[in-house]
């Protein structure tokens, strides 16, 4: 049980409490049951929420392509082929079905057209299918980037077109193989298109699989366009999701889930700016150089160049989600500042995240508290009507955030 609230671990200085590991880990996952006919999220005050498309299959990522059409990745974990038995496993697989996380793969691209303007997308077609569990998208330069959970794969794109037929072009390998436990790769393109960048979380929780299944996880890696090369650009952040460039400061940032089982109160989730060549403490401490004693042997000199990461977000939250907002429909407040998608904790009491906070940043960093934009995602009845994923913003400057749980990507506006 928490001994301080989720908000006490959010910030530039989050608490940290003496750890408090435990043999199994504590499990509070709320069950699925989805939105009712006249049920949304419940959005801050000064917004309200819509959907912009629903009965979709799983949506996780979302990606606005120039001519403002929206590109929803419909995916989720790939089939399992590990043949060694885990109980632990077999447990966590029961419980995360319960929290719909155990749905089939669509293994889709789906484009949403709003053609009207309404902030209803009256179009959908398949965009691209018979994928590999995709999730990241990127275009850069007439060329549309997608991380399935073991390849970049590069595709040729046309202003305006629904859908794409041409074979796509395996790029690089991205680890993968038969444990694969964070599946999830982001990918953002440089600013002069000329690399790009991966995010490839650990394949455990604190290196209890042995460090040799790491190779070129727990990292973002840095893709050389024209050489194919490929090198790791920063690591020790256990699973970072979420790839964004900071509009003020031009510096790459992430959003990272931290790890499990040191009790309720650890570890906040965080996002953080990502420096070459940077160390960010996993799996040998966290948020700096607290030691997680749990890891042996231990690297004191990694850790002696850990890096504290920038802004806590809460233990537990699941934030994958992260897009900085260069928009003109919100106010003044918001312009270069965080929006952050929280999945929502299944390790914690009492739950936290299930929902879509802010942080507001000034030259270049963030500032003040994180404050509430969306939520609402647990009924009364303790379950989960959806849970957020990835955020974007639209061509209009609306927040779209993708609801994979729900079914839903829902569209939040000013209220007039």
């Amino acid at each position: 049980m928490a001994t301080l609230t989720a908000e006490q671990g959010y910030g530039p200085r989050p608490l940290l409490p003496k750890p408090h590991p435990t043999l199994l880990p504590t499990v509070n996952v709320a069950n699925a049951s989805r939105w009712g006919t006249r049920e949304k999220p419940i959005a801050a005050p000064g917004f309200s929420v819509s959907a912009f498309a629903t009965g979709l299959d799983h949506p996780r990522w979302l990606h606005v392509l120039p001519n403002g059409d929206v590109l929803v990745a419909e995916t989720n974990k790939p089939p399992s082929v590990s043949k060694t038995f885990s109980l632990r496993g077999l447990v966590m697989d029961h419980f995360m079905a319960r929290a719909g996380a155990e749905v089939p793969s669509a293994n889709r691209i789906t484009l949403l057209r709003d053609r009207d303007g309404d902030g209803v997308a009256e179009t959908r077609s398949t965009f691209l299918e018979n994928l590999n569990s995709p999730f990241g998208m990127t275009l850069s330069k007439g060329v549309l980037y997608v991380a399935n959970t073991d390849a970049i794969i590069a595709f040729p794109y046309k202003v305006g077109e629904t859908t794409i037929v041409a074979t796509g072009q395996k790029l690089v390998d991205l680890p993968a193989g038969p444990i694969n436990h964070h599946w999830t790769k982001d990918i953002i393109a440089s600013r002069d298109g000329k690399k790009l960048y991966a995010t490839v979380g650990s394949n455990s929780n604190v290196g209890e699989n042995g460090m040799d299944v790491e190779a070129k996880r727990a990292a973002v890696l840095e893709i050389d366009l024209a050489t194919r090369k490929v090198r790791v650009f920063a690591s020790g952040l256990r699973n970072a999701n979420g790839l964004a460039w900071q509009p003020q400061s031009g510096e790459l940032w992430a959003a990272v889930n931290e790890r499990d089982e040191l009790g309720s109160d650890l570890v906040p989730d965080y996002m953080t700016s990502v420096k070459e060549g940077g160390f960010y403490g996993w799996p040998y401490s966290y948020f700096g150089k607290h030691i997680d004693k749990r890891v042996k042997p231990q690297r004191p000199d990694l850790v002696a160049t850990a890096i504290v990461p920038d802004y806590a977000l809460g233990p537990h939250t699941a934030s994958l989600g992260l897009a900085f907002y260069s928009g003109h429909l919100f106010g003044l407040e918001y312009r270069n500042g965080a929006f952050i998608g929280q999945h929502g904790s299944w390790n914690r009491r009492p739950r936290s995240g299930y929902k879509v906070v802010f942080v507001r940043f000034a030259d270049g960093e963030p500032v003040g508290k994180a404050r509430d934009i969306l939520t609402g995602f647990i009924g009364a009845d303790d379950n989960a009507r959806g849970r957020p994923v990835g955020v974007v913003v639209d061509q209009r400057g609306a927040l779209l955030v993708a609801d994979d749980v729900g079914n839903v990507v829902w569209r939040v506006t000013p209220s007039r």
